[in-house]
């Protein structure tokens, strides 16, 4: 664990890394039917499960990998196992949380066996384990008339992120990432959940932290600033820390800056490709996605980058040639940081 970790600081101080692009975008360009998500091993489950894309890990475990070896093939130094949703809370959708442990540990397999495959001496490829952000928020109450109800407590997360995180050290993630964060809460869960793994293992991996702002508000689901939402979770030390999804390249840039100035650690992104259109489709080009991406690279702002929903391999080639060469952000001065966040530095 400690060498793999020495390789992807030595990594990131060298260049900027390419994140992987969207899953689900890939699965659906398979057109898969109930009958394939089923497999043979689920042909007579008793509720639908068409959709529950994670499962695929082991009812269509080719399709899984092919699509790895696709994003690795355009670039892609990190790719993220298909656990988006594979959390028992999640899972519970399609009553299969019992099946949660068994689709970590098999995603995190397809997704070393994929990475181990393309790594090279000059260019290891690294596994980034998905905790999404479940089904359910800590913080907001689901029923408009009661604003104390909740349908999901702190300990119920942490449970469940713990289940999912041994899961997938035992088969092979080489870093957490915990993504796509709209409640603080559960993302303060999910950390604690991945701390108290490695306290019992004696041993930890790289974190990755990303939120999601979700409008033009600028904020999270929960109410925070990009700046607030990682003042909230700082405290945990991540190796980098970021933004995914909900807008585009162009729309996200404000928030990626708003980050990049204050954050001790590098910065991560992986926006959509552009704003979904009536059908709910996304139309935005690699071409264009990757001449956002350059100026945010050669602005400073980025240490790792890749793409989220509506992106695919060639939205992932065409950012990485965009940002080859460039220079990755450096992580400023505290006494620059404190500044840029209204602070005067303290001087015994």
């Amino acid at each position: 664990m400690q060498q793999t970790e020495h390789l992807l600081k030595q990594a990131l101080a060298d260049r900027i890394l390419i994140l992987d692009g969207a899953m689900g975008t890939m699965i659906q360009r398979h057109k898969l039917e109930e009958a394939d998500y089923r497999g043979e091993r689920y042909a007579d489950w008793h509720t639908d499960i068409k959709g529950n894309n994670d499962l695929l890990v082991l009812t269509q475990p080719e399709i899984i990998f092919d699509i790895h070896c696709q994003y690795l093939e355009a670039g892609a130094d990190i790719i993220e196992t298909n656990t988006f949703n594979a959390t028992t809370i999640s899972m519970a959708d399609y009553e299969m949380q019992a099946l949660s442990k068994e689709i970590n540990l098999e995603a995190a397999k397809l997704a070393r066996k994929a990475a181990d495959q393309y790594s090279t001496a000059d260019k290891p490829r690294f596994v980034a384990g998905v905790l999404g952000p479940t089904s359910k928020t800590a913080s907001i109450s689901p029923d408009v008339n009661d604003p104390g109800y909740r349908n999901i407590y702190f300990d119920q997360l942490v449970e469940a992120y713990m289940e999912s995180t041994h899961a997938l050290i035992e088969g092979g993630s080489d870093i957490i990432l915990i993504e796509t964060i709209f409640d603080t809460l559960n993302a303060k869960a999910a950390a604690f959940a991945v701390e108290q793994v490695f306290e019992q293992l004696g041993a930890q991996l790289p974190v990755m932290i990303s939120g999601t702002i979700t409008d033009a508000s600028g904020r999270t689901l929960s109410g925070q600033t990009a700046e607030a939402f990682y003042y909230s979770l700082r405290h945990i030390n991540p190796i980098s820390f970021g933004l995914n999804c909900a807008l585009g390249p162009d729309l996200l840039r404000q928030y990626v800056q708003e980050l990049s100035d204050v954050a001790e650690c590098f910065i991560s992104a992986h926006p959509n490709a552009g704003l979904p259109n009536e059908f709910g489709e996304y139309d935005m080009e690699g071409d264009e996605m990757a001449m956002h991406i350059k100026e945010w690279a050669e602005s400073g702002l980025l240490n790792i980058v890749g793409g989220c929903c509506g992106t695919s391999p060639e939205h992932i080639q065409a950012i990485a040639d965009a940002v080859a060469g460039v220079a990755p952000r450096q992580i400023p001065e505290r006494e620059i940081r404190m500044r840029l966040s209204g602070l005067e530095p303290f001087v015994a």
